[in-house]
């Protein structure tokens, strides 16, 4: 009996944990385009978030807990066909480590999504944001 009151609080302490590793947002109204902190108005005519511009534009670079982010986003006529890290956490061993494991997913999806919209990855909450960031600062050069 006492293994059982045992297991069941351990198991529920580590659903717990596992809830509160990612912030939940609440859900946007219906036909509401998602916000991303770092967006700026689109100009005219263009639809929100969609970049138009042709060529490699450098986001900013966005400090953050554990190091600066900052990557150049290649965009052929308003499609993203690459992302380049150009600069990642690497104050120590771990920082390292979780960048090599969080940039080619965050990569992987902006490209799939066409948008800075992303999720991030678990773990790498810190090295997800600033990957999101400067993306979007990237994104919102091409929309001149």
């Amino acid at each position: 009996m006492r293994r059982a009151v045992l297991t069941t609080t351990g198991a529920s302490a580590l659903i717990l944990a596992l809830l509160a590793l990612k912030p939940h947002q609440p859900p946007a109204p219906a036909g509401a385009a998602p916000r991303s902190p770092a967006a700026s108005h689109p100009p005219a005519g263009a639809s929100p978030g969609a970049p138009t511009g042709t060529g490699t534009f450098t986001g900013d670079p966005v400090d953050t807990r554990y190091g600066t982010v900052q990557v150049a986003a290649t965009l052929d006529r308003g499609r993203i066909t690459s992302v380049k890290v150009l600069r990642a956490p690497d104050r120590s061993g771990r920082d390292q480590e979780i960048a090599a494991y969080a940039l080619p997913r965050l990569t992987r999806e902006a490209i799939g999504a066409q948008s800075a919209h992303i999720d991030a990855v678990s773990g790498a909450s810190y090295t997800s944001q600033g990957y999101v960031q400067s993306l979007q600062s990237a994104l919102d050069q091409a929309h001149v």
